[in-house]
């Protein structure tokens, strides 16, 4: 659980970020627009529709990328038999190499 909400934590963060570097894009071409007299404004549509889109696919893949890395995590985690001290005292002991070889 705690993988998917830092996913959930990573994806809000990079979609902000990618937002607001495209609001400092549009806020600087229309700055350079309205030093120019005759000159057309900066159309923020132009500017922001495009970024909403690319936020949500970089974001999706950075959370993407940070649920599969704990999918993995967790399963690697899986393969490996617990420590002594968390077995169930019933628990047979599990075979060591040095047995099987005699």
């Amino acid at each position: 659980m705690l993988w998917i909400a830092w996913a959930v934590i990573v994806w809000n963060v990079v979609f902000d970020h990618v937002i607001v570097v495209a609001g400092r894009g549009y806020i600087a071409a229309a700055r350079q627009a309205a030093a120019v007299p005759g000159r057309p404004f900066a159309n923020m549509d132009d500017w922001m529709r495009p970024a909403v889109t690319r936020a949500f696919w970089i974001a999706s893949a950075a959370g993407g990328a940070i649920v599969l890395a704990g999918m993995a995590a967790a399963r690697s985690a899986e393969a490996f038999p617990p420590p002594l001290a968390e077995r169930a005292a019933g628990d047979p002991p599990e075979p060591s190499a040095k047995a099987g070889a005699q």
